[in-house]
This record gives structure tokens, C-alpha cells and sequence, in this order.
């Protein structure tokens, strides 16, 4: 496979001395991913409000090694499942949601050439991607018109050269290499591609100005000629009359990675969001001095116990609901080329209920923490706004009422979700 050149330095390079040692757990890898939030944490304030590419941060996921913690141990990477993958997406959000989704983004792009590659596609990726510590971005945005793909010659044969726009491309100026989804012209044949993001073709406006997940980069970006081979079209061979695309199963499992990712990322915000609160109300929350019952203490006021214990209950009820959906994730993924329709829906339920409870605790804890913070909680140093914001704003990704109305027709109909750009 013709593979982008990319500025990304090898893991032995960029591997920061001070993390020392890469895990060899599941567990040890979430540990890490909850030192990288603690200090994401720190600054996360004032860098949401400076609103700088995050060159930085992406740097730090690079050092720590998270980057490549899907990638074959083999190739440099961790070699770690899915179910690892969400919650250090989970663990990074609770420090920076807008650097927990560039971290799950990353992730889905990454497992890209699983989704639709040839077992060598696959396998030269993945060797690439590991040994040069890619970091990944996607303009793959549906409710875009759909990039147009010319064939046009290049220097040793046929090319497609990508032209178009997309409204939004998250990981933008921050990634090493752009996923790009497009159709061939004159045909409804879609093509999938890696390129390399510093390239002339690929021109960030650095548009992206929303209420949160401000760090984000998730701007648009125009296409211009970006031009690969047709090694580069991932599941497409060659044939004796031009170039065939070989369909697997797997490759409708790309919606349902990224919807339990969302869950993944809303959950780690409202875990952040509690612990930062909590924090708040053990130091500098006062207590009511005109209650029925005065306490010395916010901490022993009732209703600020009974607040964040239900709060928590409802957070705890979610991440269980959220790992269920992983488990049904890692089970078709140990079978990847052979998913059942029945499979795959039943898993994109689960994904849905999950996905739908992360937001509304989300929100709800987002809202609440500022009840039991008190009024000086809401000045803009604190910094609690944050999350609400970056709930709120991800969240209308797309519809929750469809998530809702998935698993209702699911247990009124037993009708399973359809495969989409959206389930």
C-alpha cells in the first residue's frame, strides 16, 4: 500500500523519559491515562479560554504513549482492545474533553483500514502508523455533500485526486495524517483514503468557535486535488478491468465504535465535572448560615450530601451501562469478518441506551454541581462552566431523540437499527 509521508518522529524519539516504562495492563495504561487528565487538569482553565491549537497536548498523548495503545505491540504500540481504548477516553475527558474527543477521534481513525482495508492495507498502516506515532484526523463529515473523486493521471498511472469541503475535520492542524471519504465521480462507488495533513490540498480555516470542546480543532477544511494511488483506496484491488472494492462485514461497525466513544467521552466530562466540584465544596463551598439546621461545614449539609450521592448513583449507573456496551463491542470485534445483521444491531442498541444516559447525566451533573458549589463557584477562574459546555456542545453530534427512539422501537417492534452514517 502507498502509504503518506509524515512528519511524525519514531516512539523512541518523542517517548518522554519521565513516564518511564510503557504498561503492560489494561489497568496500567488506564492509570496512565488518568496521570495524563491530572495534568491536562492543571491549566485546563485558562487554555479553554486562550483557545490555542493544541499542538501541545497532542504532544503529551504522544510522550505518554496513549497514541499508540491500539497499535500491534509489534509495531511499537500497546496492543490493547477496545474496551482499554474507552476508558483512557474516559480518563483523559474527566482532565480536557476537547483533548479526550481529539484521543477517541484518533482512535477511530486509526482502526480505519480495519474498517474497509485489505489485510495488507491493514497491515501496512498499522505498521506505520505504530512505528511513526501517527496521530490521526478525519474530514469525513455526512451532512456534507460528499467529496468528488476525478480520476486523473499521475506519474506512474491512474490517480484520485479528492476535491471538496467538509464543515467539519476534528484533529485538523493538530494530526499527522486526514482520513478522507469521497465518491468517484460519474459512480456511487465511496472511496476511503489516508493523506498526509500538511500538504497545500488540505487548508484549515480554523472556523471552529463553539460553546465548548473548544480545543478541539474541529473546524472545516477545504480539499483541493489531494491526489493518492489506488493502493491507497482502502479495500479496493486490482482486477484485469481497472479496480474492484472487496465489501467485509466489519466495515459497518465504524458508526457504532464512534457512538460509544461519544458515550465514553460524555461520562469522563461528567466525572471531571463531579470531581472538580466536590473538590470545590470540601475547600471553599460555605455553609448556609439560615438553615433550619446550621452545620459549620457545606460537606455536612444535607442536601448537599444528598446532591452529589445522587449524582454519583446516577454517574456509577452509566459507566455500567457504558462498559456493558464495550463488551458487546469486543464480541463482534472478535469476529470481525463474519458480524450478524443481529450482531451488529444489538450492539448498536446497547451503544444507543448507553450513549443517551451518558448525555443526560452528563448534563444533569453539569448543571447541579453549581447548587452545591455555591454562588463564587460560577466565576469564570473556577472554571465549572466548562463542562456543561463541552456536554452540551458535543451532544448535538446528532439527535439523542433518535438514540431514544432506536432502543424504543427495538423493545416495542424488535426491530434493530438499520446500518447509517448515524447508527
Amino acid at each position: 500500500m502507498s502509504l503518506p509521508t509524515s512528519s511524525a518522529a519514531p516512539a523512541d524519539v518523542t517517548r518522554a523519559p519521565e513516564w518511564g516504562p510503557a504498561p503492560t495492563t489494561a489497568a496500567g495504561w488506564i492509570e496512565r491515562a488518568h496521570a495524563v487528565a491530572n495534568r491536562l487538569s492543571l491549566d485546563a482553565v485558562d487554555r479553554d479560554r486562550r483557545g490555542a491549537t493544541p499542538h501541545d497536548e497532542v504532544r503529551l498523548l504522544k510522550q505518554s504513549g496513549l497514541v499508540t495503545l491500539l497499535a500491534p505491540a509489534a509495531h511499537g504500540g500497546a496492543g490493547q482492545t477496545w474496551s482499554t481504548a474507552l476508558h483512557v477516553v474516559r480518563a483523559v475527558s474527566a482532565g480536557d474533553g476537547s483533548i479526550g474527543q481529539l484521543l477517541g477521534y484518533h482512535y477511530l481513525w486509526a482502526w480505519a483500514a480495519r474498517l474497509v482495508g485489505t489485510p495488507e492495507q491493514v497491515a501496512a498502516v498499522e505498521q506505520a502508523a505504530g512505528e511513526q506515532e501517527w496521530f490521526f484526523g478525519g474530514a469525513v463529515n455526512p451532512r456534507d455533500d460528499d467529496l468528488v473523486i476525478r480520476l486523473v493521471d499521475g506519474p506512474d498511472g491512474q490517480q484520485l485526486s479528492f476535491n471538496g469541503r467538509k464543515s467539519f475535520s476534528t484533529g485538523g492542524r493538530v494530526s499527522d495524517v486526514t482520513v478522507l471519504e469521497g465518491v468517484i465521480e460519474g459512480t456511487d462507488q465511496h472511496v476511503f483514503a489516508i493523506v498526509p495533513t500538511d500538504q497545500p490540498g488540505l487548508r484549515f480555516a480554523g472556523d471552529w468557535d463553539n460553546l465548548g470542546q473548544r480545543l478541539t480543532e474541529s473546524g472545516s477544511v477545504e480539499i483541493d486535488d489531494v491526489r493518492v494511488d489506488w493502493a491507497s483506496a482502502a479495500g479496493y484491488v486490482a482486477t484485469a478491468t481497472g479496480h474492484e472494492f472487496v465489501p467485509r462485514v466489519y466495515n459497518t461497525l465504524n458508526v457504532p465504535i464512534i457512538q460509544v466513544i461519544f458515550t465514553n467521552l460524555y461520562l469522563g466530562i461528567a466525572q471531571g465535572a463531579l470531581r472538580t466540584a466536590a473538590t470545590y465544596t470540601r475547600g471553599t463551598t460555605r455553609a448556609w448560615p439560615y438553615a433550619k439546621d446550621v452545620k459549620e461545614r457545606a460537606v455536612d449539609e444535607f442536601h448537599v450530601q444528598e446532591t452529589y450521592g445522587d449524582l454519583t448513583a446516577k454517574l456509577w449507573a452509566a459507566e455500567a451501562l457504558a462498559d456493558r456496551a464495550a463488551e458487546h463491542l469486543e464480541r463482534i470485534n472478535a469476529h470481525a469478518d463474519s458480524v450478524t445483521p443481529e450482531e451488529r444491531g444489538e450492539a448498536a442498541v446497547v451503544i444507543a441506551a448507553s450513549k443517551q444516559v451518558a448525555i443526560d447525566v452528563g448534563l444533569e451533573i453539569g448543571t447541579k454541581v453549581f447548587e452545591v458549589t455555591g454562588a463564587r463557584a460560577s466565576a469564570n477562574h473556577v472554571g465549572l462552566d466548562i463542562f456543561w459546555r463541552n456536554v452540551r456542545t458535543h451532544s448535538l453530534h446528532d439527535p439523542v431523540a433518535h438514540k431514544r427512539a432506536e432502543v424504543g422501537r427495538y423493545v416495542l417492534l424488535d426491530e434493530l437499527p438499520e446500518p447509517t452514517w448515524y447508527t
